[in-house]
């Protein structure tokens, strides 16, 4: 059980988010302590109840932090955390998922609408002050979404919705997902990822927005990207390593597939030396695909839901991990 409201201290940590302006803009009455490096966390955790965190956490904080008894992660991801170290010291944990759902499948169409209408071409032409003339070769002309077949890799949360703002644009919609029973979200076929590489010919756009698991680290690899069609563009807002980038680079380079749209990346931030960064039919995003004007007020959202629950001795949290 977490103390009433008027007991309850919060900790914010986060290198850049502003959890603590958004917060006391709700006025709850509810203490709180905002910190941005790992020495300001170790100095302030052990006042908090709560700890709303993304990156910072270590799996030795609970050792400094008697009071601790939730953390809201502010992110999807929940791998750095110590399941066992949080059950026995008594800590519950949730994670983000779902948070970000609208900001990065929006993202994912940005970026596939950018390609079919070569906007990346566009702004650079723009920068060099070129005024492009009408295009007779197919090969280098705009296109449209239309009549298109978009094969979408994982339809969670954000894959779900890619799947459906697919459909509005008037695509076919092939969805992958680890399990089928869960639904077709909207597309028009729903696979297994066992079934994926048969379905690859025909892709127009593989759009890539399942989570890193050992099921899907290294999904497409040399073999997969082979049997996309040389019209074929890839894109990636799930994880960089779901893909093989060595192969993907030379696929790219070698003209094997048309383009690429790459929100995410092996390594993070891409290296300096990397091909991708220089070759004109790639289009790379710094892993921005989940920011949003929203994101502080999602994750509170969820937040404030568990701290509610947990107040009232509910067992089931928000996107309950431990």
């Amino acid at each position: 059980m977490l103390p009433p409201r008027d007991q309850l201290t919060l900790c914010f940590a986060h290198v850049a988010y502003r959890f603590g302006d958004r917060f006391a803009l709700r006025n709850t009455g509810i203490r709180f302590v905002e910190v941005r490096s790992r020495e300001e966390l170790d100095a302030k955790v052990a006042e908090a109840d709560v700890l709303v965190c993304s990156g910072m956490w270590r799996n030795d904080l609970p050792q400094i932090a008697p009071k601790l008894k939730f953390v809201q992660s502010a992110s999807a991801g929940t791998d750095q955390y110590d399941r066992d170290v949080l059950k026995k010291a008594g800590i519950r944990l949730a994670s983000g998922q779902g948070i970000n759902a609208n900001a990065v499948s929006e993202h994912a169409i940005a970026l596939m609408l950018a390609l079919l209408r070569r906007i990346p071409e566009a702004r650079d032409n723009q920068a060099k002050h070129v005024w492009r003339g009408m295009m007779g070769d197919f090969s280098k002309r705009e296109d449209e979404a239309g009549g298109k077949t978009a094969v979408v890799v994982g339809l969670g949360r954000i894959g779900g919705r890619i799947a459906r703002l697919c459909k509005a644009l008037g695509m076919k919609v092939v969805g992958v997902r680890r399990d089928v029973s869960g639904g077709a979200e909207g597309a028009d076929e729903v696979h297994s990822f066992r079934d994926l590489k048969p379905l690859l010919p025909r892709a127009d756009f593989l759009i890539l927005a399942c989570p890193l698991t050992d099921e899907t680290r290294g999904l497409i690899d040399a073999e997969a990207i082979g049997l996309l069609k040389p019209t074929a563009q890839v894109i990636n807002v799930a994880r960089g390593r779901v893909v093989d980038e060595a192969a993907i680079t030379a696929a790219l380079a070698a003209h094997k597939i048309k383009g690429a749209a790459l929100d995410v990346t092996a390594d993070e931030p891409l290296p300096a030396t990397s091909p991708l960064w220089d070759m004109p039919h790639v289009l790379i995003t710094p892993h921005t695909g989940g920011e949003t004007h929203m994101y502080e007020d999602n994750v509170l959202d969820f937040m404030m839901e568990n701290i509610a629950r947990m107040q009232r001795g509910e067992a089931t949290l928000v996107n309950q991990i431990v």
